[in-house]
């Protein structure tokens, strides 16, 4: 029996895209190149190319960071450079001292009681204001505090791209789609989300390397920091019964439960009010930017005040939908699959799409289905989408002079985000139900981040034998 072949996959032979664009630093990877052997392994160019268009992203805000934060409002939309975080200084009353969840910021939130943000990403605005120097003049703090954030958020996008890159063993390139998104330039300080993003990519690698209870300590810190990595259990569970391997998922829910519960319980104790705020928030929140629940809102002229059941049902149907996928497919799909179409799912069915939400789903798409032309059309979707939302601002926020784009335009460009996601599910879905065409798994490989589930025979499905005698075919 021959050895199995662990060296690294180079893109340029097996996508079209990646090969013609190789052609700027010399062309493909031919087959005598030696690889590996300096300095300049995939893991660290990926890491650099990632920090310098993080760095590019921060230089988009220059206007914003120059002027357009503190002087006029319509400016900071105009130039497409708005961040949350500037303004949630003063806002959430960082910048008088104020402690998050035990102390009222009304009077500088305009009616916000309490910090409306997960614990541990309020642990992290909390750290950026202590680092953050003071100043007599206000604006000049602001400056510090978002510069603050971004290094702090920069050194999640080198844990990021390094667990991705490091998630499929032989896949380290595949990574590049993290790095070179984008929307990942363009969103990455606009708010705190890279923390959970990061998390949850490092949870995903402890998987790989099948420790399940590193893997769900690191998820239940990152559902304490968002709200969407509590996602991934759902999928794991399905994929976990059809391997017979729920000894293993157990273990991932009790280090999720209790790295959650270590984390949140002193908050819960001891500033129950404030606490809640986030919860209490995300359910009372009206319909809101970038979903299909405001372009049905604005077009009938209902508030939509059911949009939370409506949701809730959709998302049910779509997660057994996936369950269905999960267990029907002629081989047991990968877990990255999954876990992208239920982040996709949630990010299509909830109230509220902030353009930063495509941070989420990057990593899974790369990690999902490693594929430069597809990734490129939905992240031109996003990029899209980034802009419309600004210039619809701008033009609210404008009075009589209306420059931006009108309702309609803006509703166009939701739906440009809309199915330029769907469009990268229906892609996934179409590699989990034939697997002999998907990108992965045409080296031998079977789920390179299924960690326990990599290789391992089902115990229970729903595909009928003479499907998985066909597959066996095909495989042979």
């Amino acid at each position: 029996m021959s050895a199995r072949d662990d060296s690294p996959v180079p893109p340029t032979r097996q996508d079209e895209v990646a090969a013609a664009a190789s052609e700027l630093i010399g062309g493909p990877l031919g087959r005598r190149a030696l690889t590996g052997t300096g300095w300049w392994n995939p893991v660290r160019i990926v890491v650099l190319v990632a920090l310098g268009l993080f760095a590019l992203g921060m230089v988009q805000k220059l206007p914003c960071y120059n002027e357009a934060w503190f002087f006029g409002q319509g400016a900071q939309y105009v130039h497409a450079c708005y961040s949350d975080i500037p303004h949630l200084y003063v806002g959430r009353g960082f910048h008088e001292g104020a402690v998050p969840y035990w102390d009222s910021i009304a009077d500088y939130s305009r009616g916000m009681e309490y910090l409306e943000y997960p614990v541990l990403t309020g642990l992290f605005m909390q750290v950026a204001a202590w680092l953050t120097p003071g100043s007599d003049v206000l604006m000049h703090e602001q400056q510090m505090y978002w510069l603050v954030n971004a290094g702090m958020l920069m050194a999640c996008t080198a844990l990021l791209v390094v667990c991705v890159a490091r998630t499929h063993r032989r896949r380290p390139w595949d990574a590049l789609l993290v790095a070179l998104a984008p929307a990942f330039a363009l969103t990455a300080t606009i708010n705190w989300d890279l923390l959970a993003v990061a998390l949850t990519a490092a949870a995903m690698l402890m998987w790989s390397r099948s420790r399940p209870l590193v893997f769900g300590v690191l998820l239940g810190l990152a559902t304490a920091a968002k709200l969407y990595p509590l996602l991934l259990l759902g999928p794991l569970l399905v994929l976990c019964w059809r391997a017979g391997r729920l000894r293993e998922w157990g273990i991932a829910l009790a280090g999720a439960v209790g790295s959650w519960t270590l984390v949140n319980l002193p908050v819960m104790l001891y500033a129950w009010d404030g606490w809640t705020k986030f919860y209490t928030f995300s359910q009372e929140r009206p319909v809101d930017f970038g979903s299909v629940w405001l372009i049905i809102s604005q077009r009938t002229g209902s508030p939509l005040e059911n949009a939370n059941t409506y949701g809730t049902a959709l998302m049910l149907l779509g997660c057994a939908a996936i369950a269905m996928l999960a267990l029907t497919a002629p081989r047991r799909p990968r877990f990255a699959q999954l876990a992208f179409l239920v982040v996709a799912l949630f990010v299509l069915t909830n109230k509220v799409y902030s353009p930063q939400y495509v941070l989420w789903l990057i990593p899974l798409a790369a990690l999902a289905r490693p594929r430069w032309r597809d990734f490129l059309v939905w992240q031109s979707c996003e990029v899209v989408y980034y802009l419309g939302i600004w210039y619809y601002l701008a033009y609210t926020s404008g009075g009589e002079n209306k420059q931006g784009l009108p309702p309609e335009v803006y509703q166009l460009t939701i739906a440009v985000h809309v199915l330029g996601t769907l469009y990268l599910c229906a892609l996934v879905v179409w590699d989990a139900r034939r697997p002999h065409l998907d990108r992965v798994r045409q080296d031998g490989s079977d789920d390179p981040s299924g960690g326990v589930l990599d290789g391992a025979p089902d115990r229970f499905s729903l595909v009928h034998p003479s499907r998985r005698a066909a597959l066996q075919d095909l495989r042979s």
